[in-house]
């Protein structure tokens, strides 16, 4: 796909821990809840399910596709609900984790998003991955302003 794709999404961060804490903030529901959402079903396996109320009325819904210790996370995302512009699995979630020192790069990319979804996306990574960095360094966030 190429890089100027107008329906991927990309972002990278620095998160002050190592790829094995932060993949589990992919994996774990206890951990994700800590910087994404108010609940969180997730079973991290090829086809398992990825479900995350994001704040008591809005529900992401996909399937894992690919899961590789501590190195790659990817999964389908859409939104539950009638009329939902876009529906459960329809978008690729891909998330990246490459050691740098004592730390992780993350890139993650959003692919497959309509157009006129990419702003509320985008919007939405650039509030939650600098929460998933404090959580992952392991400071308490406390609730979200997102989820109130």
């Amino acid at each position: 796909m190429d890089a100027t794709d107008q329906t991927v999404l990309e972002r990278q961060i620095r998160i002050s821990a190592r790829p094995e804490v932060v993949f589990s903030f992919f994996t774990d529901p206890v951990k994700l809840i800590r910087w994404k959402g108010v609940r969180a079903e997730l079973d991290p396996r090829p086809g398992g399910v990825y479900r995350v109320e994001i704040n008591g009325r809005d529900i992401v819904l996909g399937k894992y596709v690919e899961i590789v210790p501590f190195t790659r996370v990817v999964f389908t995302w859409g939104w539950e609900g009638e009329n939902s512009p876009l529906p459960p699995g329809s978008t690729t979630v891909e998330i990246t984790l490459t050691p740098d020192g004592e730390g992780t790069l993350v890139r993650l990319r959003h692919l497959g998003l309509p157009p006129e979804q990419r702003e509320a996306h985008a919007e939405g990574w650039d509030h939650f991955l600098p929460r998933l960095n404090l959580a992952a360094a392991g400071m308490e966030l406390g609730p979200d302003p997102w989820s109130m």
